[in-house]
């Protein structure tokens, strides 16, 4: 088949890939750009979502809504407990950012093995009615589409957010710079459990579409937040839009890639295209670069 009949269904692949991608990169910068730390334990939260909604709907044969919804519910419980008991405990005694990478990562791999202490090593599959759209340059599924559309949707409520709302002001003021936040009578503790939420409902709604588009394992969380990371650094670490421009570029170049190299060297792809952007555009892809002075 000529390389140009399979580039179309090649940048559909990217983009859905992309989506998912970019939802794990824009919850994982968030943090980085609010709360100041590498949030790995968001990989947790996205596969913690993927069997919550597993069980209610193959386990519980809950309809799909009400799943998704319990499924965010837990997904915010669960985040909020970690800032409780972890993160907030690490931020009163001012741990640095190396003990609280360290600890995030602990947190990913502690959860990951108690989803395999729970459901077992064998992958899941969640029941869901699946239809098939042919273009004839390519194809797409319903799942598919819905990544893509939520992705959308999310991103653009995240905007809205950030750049619309009296809340949003006050992150990026705490961003900034959090002392004089505090003079003009911003609370940091509450911003920071407002943006745990809301990425707790990215990674819910990320950990749903993709436990639907792929099959679910317990350390699902891993690879996908790795991924999340490299989309964070290629799009501008610190910057939520570079996230998810780092995320969509990552899923695309992955993809496209696979035109010249077997489709098992996807990981070698993103991990070759972060190492170029470190190289050469360190600041990423929206970043801006900051002069030594």
């Amino acid at each position: 088949m000529p390389l140009l009949d399979i580039l179309p269904q090649l940048i559909v692949n990217g983009l859905i890939a992309g989506s998912i991608y970019a939802l794990a990169a824009s919850g994982f910068s968030l943090i980085y750009y609010v709360v100041k730390f590498q949030y790995f334990s968001h990989g947790a939260i996205m596969a913690i979502a993927a069997y919550s909604f597993f069980a209610f709907v193959n386990l519980m044969h809950l309809n799909y809504i009400l799943a998704a919804i319990l499924t965010i519910i837990i997904s915010i419980v669960v985040t909020l407990l970690k800032n409780l008991f972890v993160y907030g405990q690490l931020r009163k005694r001012k741990a640095t950012p190396t003990i609280s990478l360290i600890t995030s990562v602990v947190v990913l791999i502690f959860i990951s093995s108690l989803l395999l202490a729970i459901f077992g090593s064998s992958t899941k599959i969640i029941s869901f009615y699946n239809k098939t759209f042919d273009f004839g340059t390519f194809t797409i599924t319903l799942i598919q589409v819905s990544v893509i559309a939520s992705a959308i949707l999310l991103f653009l409520f995240l905007w809205f957010i950030v750049k619309k709302t009296k809340f949003g002001k006050a992150m990026r003021a705490l961003a900034d710079n959090k002392d004089v936040a505090q003079i003009v009578g911003i609370n940091p503790e509450k911003i920071y459990i407002y943006t745990f939420i809301i990425s707790a409902i990215f990674g819910a709604i990320g950990g749903v579409l993709l436990g639907l588009e792929q099959n679910l394992y317990p350390r699902m969380g891993i690879p996908i937040i790795i991924k999340g990371f490299i989309g964070s650094v290629v799009g501008g670490l610190g910057s939520v839009p570079g996230a998810i421009a780092g995320g969509l570029f990552i899923g695309l170049a992955e993809n496209i890639g696979v035109l010249y190299l077997p489709t098992g060297y996807k990981d070698v792809i993103s991990f070759s295209v972060l190492l170029l952007f470190l190289l050469f555009r360190p600041q990423g892809i929206l970043g801006v670069k900051i002069r030594d002075t």
